[in-house]
């Protein structure tokens, strides 16, 4: 994950079990545990990184609460901005 993250813009993390996908939860949880997203992890990238999920986050096992909460954190924006994204294309396909 460092390698990955370094000088970046962007950290894009996302859930490790989905609906569905409950019986791989242990499985799931031990591969992705080197890839939380810690403010360790964060200050690796570049000075002005954001931090995006797309919901819903596990605090504390897919990402720390610091980082979630962190003003580097952008996601209960980015949850607005894809609210309005779905509102519009429901009137589109309905119009």
């Amino acid at each position: 994950p460092a390698e990955a993250v370094a000088d970046a813009d962007v950290i894009y993390t996302d859930t490790w079990v989905s609906m569905g996908q409950e019986e791989e939860k242990q499985r799931r949880q031990a591969a992705f545990a080197p890839y939380k997203v810690t403010r360790d992890l964060m200050a690796l990238a570049a000075a002005d990184a954001l931090f995006m999920h797309c919901l819903p986050a596990y605090r504390g096992m897919e990402v720390e609460a610091e980082v979630l909460d962190a003003p580097d954190s952008v996601v209960w924006e980015e949850a607005e901005n894809r609210l309005h994204a779905q509102k519009a294309l429901l009137e589109f396909l309905m119009g």
